[in-house]
């Protein structure tokens, strides 16, 4: 690749990088990286801000313009080659005469990037990279910055970042009757609209089509050159407009009419890899039978179902559900579902041991109230849990009305007040 060439075209990108807009603080203790003489990497689905969160890390060091050394690999103009990463290093030190900062957007398109961030690590030097895919952090490449790398895995918008981003504030504490009703109606946009930046800033759902696009053709058909593009892109839009539901390879085989188990297990992986669903696995003592036993498919973000999923929008409950389940692994949680004779949609284990029972429900009422409670109550007693929470969209008579240990919380004071992220 012809040096004055790249030059411009590093001098381009770090010019739009350093001129970045309109930007909130995400809820990240940004201290906790700052520090750090580790690799930082920043992992998460496409277009959720890992560009602009590097971004506000090298605003937050103050750092001079020259010591900035940016590129963004995910750039036509851009092609790969054995000394690529080495040549953008030596055309920094030529035009800025000093050592830098790398700060590098969608490294896994780089082959081998972690040998050269090994080495700029051993020689002193800060690193910041992002990529939109999970293999980032593959087996091999967490095995060769063993200790060397501190993980931010980033989600889109929480409600929080939401309400933010449109420049709203609540005092939950001293909410009037007008103001608990604007925030309902603010979070049931979020629910709808989800929290992907570009799709809140423009509030058109088509964006996240085009996202989905974007992820099925580059993150997951490309990079793991696949050819059944019709059979895989089907696929995702079954479990797009199946979110909250339990499946297995057996059922999906089924449905999909896609012949081969292997390849119905590969595309699941690839489309876990690309950040687009995340299954949830029951629990079970017995790491064999979680691995048997059905999952449930949630999305990275509630655009997703709403804009792919068909007939999916008027689902009110399963969309609060996945809300909640993307906040759970936001807040850095291991989450698994309960199912005996009743089921409970959420356990939270931590340190080995099952600590908390979450079931969610848009509007608890005459025909839910038996099913919601008992399977509460079962998982309450299966793991020995003392008090049992149920997340509705807003409280009513029958919320007033729960047996002892179970306590009704309205989402938007679980999604605003609840536990942080554990960075």
């Amino acid at each position: 690749m012809n040096r004055l060439y790249l030059q411009q075209i590093l001098i381009d990108q770090k010019e739009a990088f350093l001129n970045r807009k309109g930007l909130i603080q995400r809820d990240i203790h940004l201290d906790n990286y700052l520090r750090t003489k580790q690799i930082v990497v920043i992992t998460g689905v496409r277009r959720c801000g890992k560009s602009s969160l590097m971004f506000l890390i090298q605003q937050a060091m103050q750092l001079d313009e020259s010591k900035v050394c940016y590129c963004n690999f995910d750039d036509e103009r851009i092609t790969s080659y054995p000394a690529l990463l080495n040549d953008i290093y030596a055309l920094h030190i030529e035009m800025y005469q000093t050592e830098p900062v790398f700060f590098f957007d969608e490294i896994q398109l780089i082959p081998g990037w972690e040998r050269f961030a090994n080495r700029m690590y051993e020689q002193g030097h800060k690193i910041f990279v992002t990529g939109s895919n999970a293999t980032l952090l593959s087996s091999e490449i967490s095995t060769s910055l063993t200790g060397r790398n501190k993980v931010i895995e980033l989600f889109p918008f929480s409600f929080a970042e939401y309400l933010r981003f449109l420049k709203k504030d609540y005092a939950l504490d001293k909410l009037s009757v007008k103001q608990r009703s604007l925030l309902l109606n603010d979070l049931g946009s979020y629910i709808s609209m989800g929290g992907f930046p570009l799709v809140v800033s423009e509030r058109d759902l088509d964006i996240a089509h085009a996202l989905f696009q974007d992820i099925l053709y580059r993150d997951i058909v490309v990079r793991f050159r696949l050819t059944n593009v019709e059979e895989i892109r089907e696929m995702a839009l079954f479990l797009a407009s199946n979110i909250g539901k339990l499946f297995s390879y057996a059922t999906l085989q089924k449905i999909t009419g896609i012949k081969s188990l292997s390849s119905i297990k590969n595309y699941l992986s690839y489309f876990e890899a690309g950040y687009l669903f995340h299954y949830l696995r029951k629990f079970d003592y017995s790491v064999k039978k979680q691995i048997m036993n059905s999952r449930k498919v949630y999305a990275i973000d509630n655009a997703l179902p709403n804009r792919l999923g068909f007939g999916f929008s008027g689902n009110r409950g399963r969309l609060l559900e996945n809300v909640v389940l993307i906040e759970l692994l936001r807040r850095g949680h291991e989450v698994f579902y309960h199912s005996n004779k009743h089921e409970c949609d959420f356990l939270i284990r931590e340190n080995m041991e099952i600590v908390q029972a979450i079931q969610v429900v848009y509007e608890l009422n005459n025909e839910n109230y038996s099913r919601e409670i008992n399977g509460l109550n079962e998982a309450m007693a299966a793991f020995n849990i003392p008090v049992g929470i149920i997340i509705v969209n807003f409280e009513n008579d029958f919320t007033t009305k729960l047996p002892p240990r179970i306590d009704a919380v309205p989402a938007y004071k679980w999604l605003l007040e609840g536990d942080t992220r554990k960075d």
